[in-house]
């Protein structure tokens, strides 16, 4: 269990600090919602949540097979959708690993992507679309 504490700040911002680590995160409402962007909005923080589970978890799959995926990044868009309700309608996330693992790495490290507990966790109208780009 992990608790995590939320302050709503006022100006449609909040104060978010991790219980274990005491490391604080600020959102903010995004722009085309009345807020002014300064920062993660909590949906971004969901599409960030899906990247970020995508690399932990092919980190853990690459470590265990003695693969260095140093350097690999995910690019998360986000589409939202108005109806029937404003929500996230798409995450598009493309991932790029410097090193080509080979082809029973790729099955491997893409296999752990899919595996992703975050990307389990949303509704199943919420596409998550992943693409992965080995190499140079």
């Amino acid at each position: 269990m992990v608790r995590i504490d939320v302050r709503y700040e006022g100006g449609l911002r909040t104060r978010a600090v991790h219980g274990p680590s005491g490391t604080e995160l600020i959102t903010d409402a995004p722009v085309d919602n009345r807020g002014q962007g300064r920062s993660f909005s909590p949906t971004d923080l969901l599409g960030t949540a899906v990247g970020t589970c995508i690399l932990t978890l092919m980190g853990i799959a690459a470590q265990d097979r003695g693969f260095d995926l140093a350097g690999a990044t995910a690019s998360v868009e986000k589409h939202m959708v108005a109806t029937p309700r404003r929500r996230i309608g798409r995450l598009v996330v493309d991932i790029a690993v410097p090193q080509d693992p080979g082809p029973e790495g790729r099955r491997v490290l893409e296999a752990a992507a899919r595996g992703c507990p975050v990307s389990a966790s949303l509704a199943p109208d919420v596409a998550v679309e992943l693409t992965f780009r080995w190499g140079g």
